[in-house]
């Protein structure tokens, strides 16, 4: 589903991703980890283009993302075009971002009606559907303001479901929860991994990555330092920098 080939990407004078290669599977769920402004978040958002790369190539579901090939060289897609391709990736960021004036209910359906053209009766009997999938259907006339962060979140992955996506995106989505909260939003995303929806994640959630992941990457300083089964990483890594870093967080 994700094949990325020596991505690279600069930040003016400084690389953030020095060369990364990734590939996610049909139905997996990648776990990206790592210390704080090794990539991680970077990687993710160059997936979808929401940041443009320097160099590499990155393909989604064997499309060639936020750009076209020609002659060897690459030539930036219009943002229309663009935008086209993301409609297949949801995302769900690390603060909500909920639209704060509509309802749970009005902020799933949004994008199904103004970006797919959905007649409301429908992506709201959808959006309902959605909501009580991730155990909200109670709170569909809810205001963000009147939902907790956890509930919050869960809303967001709702509304990155009700367009269908073949990937979704995570970033870091417990990590400004309050510590009690943090379940709710995992078991949301353990159902969709169980449903088999191909997923890579950035988390600091190291049981979730063991129990859920089928593969998990170690990143720092812009680089892919090892990789491999979660169980087999977390339980053995190879490399001194992976074992100084889970020596802090395990």
């Amino acid at each position: 589903m994700v094949d990325a080939a020596g991505v690279r990407k600069n930040f003016g004078g400084l690389q953030v991703l020095k060369g990364i290669d990734l590939q996610v599977g049909r139905g997996d769920v990648t776990c990206l980890v790592g210390p704080s402004g090794s990539g991680k978040t970077t990687m993710l958002r160059c997936i979808n283009h929401l940041e443009k790369i320097n160099g590499g190539r990155l393909y989604v579901d064997g499309e060639l993302m936020g750009y076209r090939e020609k002659g060897g060289r690459l030539h930036e897609l219009h943002p229309r075009e663009a935008a086209k391709q993301r409609r297949d990736i949801g995302m769900v960021f690390q603060h909500f971002n909920l639209f704060p004036h509509m309802t749970a209910l009005q902020n799933v359906i949004e994008a199904p009606t103004r970006v797919k053209r959905a007649k409301r009766a429908v992506a709201t009997e959808s959006a309902q559907a959605l909501l009580e999938r991730v155990g909200l259907g109670d709170k569909a006339k809810a205001y963000p303001a009147q939902l907790s962060g956890g509930q919050q979140q869960r809303v967001a992955i709702a509304r990155a479901l009700a367009m269908e996506p073949k990937l979704m995106l995570f970033d870091e989505p417990t990590s400004a929860l309050d510590p009690e909260l943090v379940g709710e939003v995992l078991d949301a995303m353990k159902q969709l991994a169980r449903d088999g929806m191909t997923m890579v994640v950035v988390t600091h959630e190291m049981g979730f990555a063991r129990e859920v992941g089928d593969s998990l990457v170690f990143m720092d300083g812009g680089v892919v330092v090892e990789s491999g089964a979660p169980r087999d990483v977390l339980g053995n890594p190879q490399h001194e920098r992976t074992k100084s870093f889970l020596s802090k967080v395990l």
